[in-house]
């Protein structure tokens, strides 16, 4: 479609730059033009040698050279007045018809062409398979089967059953059976659904067409409904064959109440539900469709019959990662002492697109490293880079700064360390990734589905652990802690709000987030101005109670603050076994300590094991 939309601009810019040059050229050998009155006294004073004639214009030249045009409005009556003064006469023939006609006939064609050219149709025929956009089934060495499919067994296993059917489609017509028309498969970017619809076609060795959704729609009407019936007559010409439909949403969405803004893309999906509805049941055409957002689909597509099948395609849990690493590092050459399991735990929420690029970008760091294969430190920092954002060693950031930052940062891992019920710290590090200037990241060791007040409780205290170190130290309050207050407010209040966590609102729900793969909406209940104003005091009173509970923390902690920031100042960047280690080393020089200051709090490693949560 680029080349083409190219070749039209440069079509139509040639085309100006010819009509420009003609008018140039014409304004050129084109004499200029003479008053009929100074025209008729030169002719009388006999200073006109000779004058061309077409139809009312005359083109003469005088005695001195010079060259005019004038337009007569009787040229009858001019021949005597011309043969008296002894000027040579000459003409031509009015122009015919066709003639005066042609310049409007090229401009017809002109602007016709322009129009085919740009609907994707030729004079040749109306045929859109001529357009490259539409992709049959791919060559051998291309072909994409269930092996190269990993992390979704479920619905991996749902979709054996079609495949068998493509192959074997007589044994279930014969017992009566009718394999669904259609199969939408939904779910966040990334996932692999248009991995599984390819796999598809590759396992059962039929023809695959697959087209997105935005290529139905141009700017032209009737556009999208005509290759929707050429796509489907194709479809059934060659029957069995898979029809993939990627991108859905843009022809899917819901149909409008009366506006005219959309009725083409209305007119397509009319197109595409009259098609799918049109099968018969020998009629092996099976249609996928792929979208990551199911919600805004029109009714009439999800009914029985045309999608029968909806298949969520979600991100992949442990053992998914961990196959999907096996899938992406076959061609990629790997340590033997490479433990993929220890990569997929610290992963989650990656999608099987999000895998792939890990791995791209581990094999790229171990080959500018010029390593011969690529090692866990690789991945770590493919990892990094991805979830954090890319290093900025070159910051400006003065020292009075950084030491903040530090602070900051050792208030969030202290507390993340001690509380119990919390994700387990990966990272510390100073130096300005992306957007953060510092950065505290903790990974969940195993995959989480629901979670308990005491670790939603716990997760607000470690972002505030960051601003209550800064306080404790400095003295002074600082704009870094601003996305670690609107997450904790967040937190809180969906806490009261949507979960039903607390004792002073009860188990009510005042706000609901609806849930998709590309984000989430929320929807507000109705509610009395009393009411909002319990929600606000019961968010504050949260995010108050565990303020205070985190102070005092980590003023016992208040040595440790200073350790902790005093190795990040050094050594910028720590991990989970550097932190284990400021720990020991803390807990030894608490037991040595005699002499300590009594608000120190004397505490062992078994003391930090079994720090429970302050009651709120």
């Amino acid at each position: 479609m680029k080349n083409r939309f190219q070749a039209g601009l440069l079509l139509i810019f040639l085309s100006i730059l010819g009509v420009l040059g003609y008018n140039v050229w014409l304004s050129e050998t084109t004499p200029p033009e003479q008053n009929y009155t100074d025209f008729l006294a030169d002719l009388k004073n006999k200073q006109i040698v000779a004058v061309h004639i077409s139809g009312s214009e005359i083109r003469g030249e005088d005695r001195i050279g010079r060259k005019f045009r004038t337009f007569s409005p009787d040229i009858p009556t001019l021949m005597p007045s011309l043969l008296a003064a002894g000027t040579t006469v000459s003409a031509e023939p009015p122009p015919s018809l066709f003639v005066q006609l042609n310049p409007l006939i090229f401009l017809v064609i002109f602007v016709a062409a322009l129009w085919r050219f740009f609907s994707g149709q030729s004079f040749t025929g109306s045929k859109i398979w001529q357009d490259k956009r539409f992709q049959f089934r791919a060559e051998p060495a291309d072909m994409k089967t269930f092996a190269d499919v990993a992390g979704i067994d479920e619905v991996q296993d749902e979709l054996k059953e079609i495949v068998d059917f493509l192959k074997n489609h007589e044994k279930y017509n014969l017992l009566g059976g009718r394999i669904p028309k259609g199969v939408l498969l939904q779910g966040p970017p990334g996932t692999g659904k248009t991995l599984l619809a390819r796999a598809i076609a590759g396992e059962a060795l039929v023809p695959f067409y697959l087209i997105g959704g935005s290529d139905f729609v141009e700017m032209f009407a009737g556009v999208g409904a005509s290759r929707v019936r050429e796509l489907f007559k194709l479809a059934k010409k060659n029957a069995p064959c898979i029809v993939f439909i990627d991108e859905i949403d843009a022809i899917g969405g819901r149909r409008s109440n009366g506006s005219s803004s959309h009725e083409e893309r209305e007119q397509t999906l009319n197109a595409l539900l009259v098609e799918m509805d049109g099968f018969s049941s020998n009629e092996t055409v099976i249609v996928i469709g792929a979208t990551n957002r199911p919600d805004v689909l029109d009714p009439a597509l999800l009914r029985p019959g045309r999608f029968d099948r909806q298949l969520t395609v979600s991100l992949p849990n442990l053992h998914g990662r961990v196959k999907i690493l096996e899938v992406h590092t076959r061609p990629v050459t790997i340590s033997p002492a490479l433990n993929l399991t220890v990569i997929a735990q610290g992963i989650p929420g990656f999608s099987g697109a999000d895998i792939a690029n890990l791995v791209n970008e581990a094999a790229l760091t171990a080959a500018r490293q010029k390593k011969q294969a690529v090692e866990m430190s690789d991945f770590d920092q493919a990892k990094d880079k991805i979830m954090m954002g890319l290093e900025q060693k070159n910051a400006a950031i003065n020292e009075k700064e950084r030491r903040i930052i530090a602070y900051h940062e050792a208030g969030h891992a202290i507390v993340a360390r001690l509380l119990p019920e919390t994700d387990s710290l990966h990272k510390i590090t100073i130096i300005p990734r992306g957007i953060a200037l510092g950065l505290t990241q903790q990974i969940p060791i195993e995959q989480r589905y629901t979670y308990s007040l005491t670790y939603l409780l716990n997760r607000i205290k470690v972002l505030l652990g960051g601003r209550i170190a800064e306080t404790i130290v400095f003295h002074h309050l600082s704009t870094g802690a601003a996305n670690d207050i609107a997450a904790a407010t967040d937190i809180a209040s969906r806490l009261v709000c949507e979960w039903g966590m607390s004792s002073a609102i009860g188990s009510t729900v005042y706000r609901r987030k609806q849930q998709r793969f590309l984000g989430s909406a929320e929807t507000g209940g109705t509610f009395s101005e009393a009411t909002a104003r319990e929600i606000d005091l019961e968010v504050r009173r949260i995010i108050n109670d565990c303020y205070a509970e985190t102070e005092k923390l980590l003023r016992s902690n208040n040595r440790l603050i200073h350790e902790l920031a005093e190795v990040l100042l050094i050594n910028e960047t720590i991990d989970a076994e550097e932190m284990e280690i400021v720990m020991q080393c803390y807990v030894n020089s608490q037991k040595s300590d005699k002499q300590g200051p009594a608000e120190q709090a004397q505490i062992d490693q078994s003391d930090i094991d079994k720090t429970e949560e302050i009651p709120a």
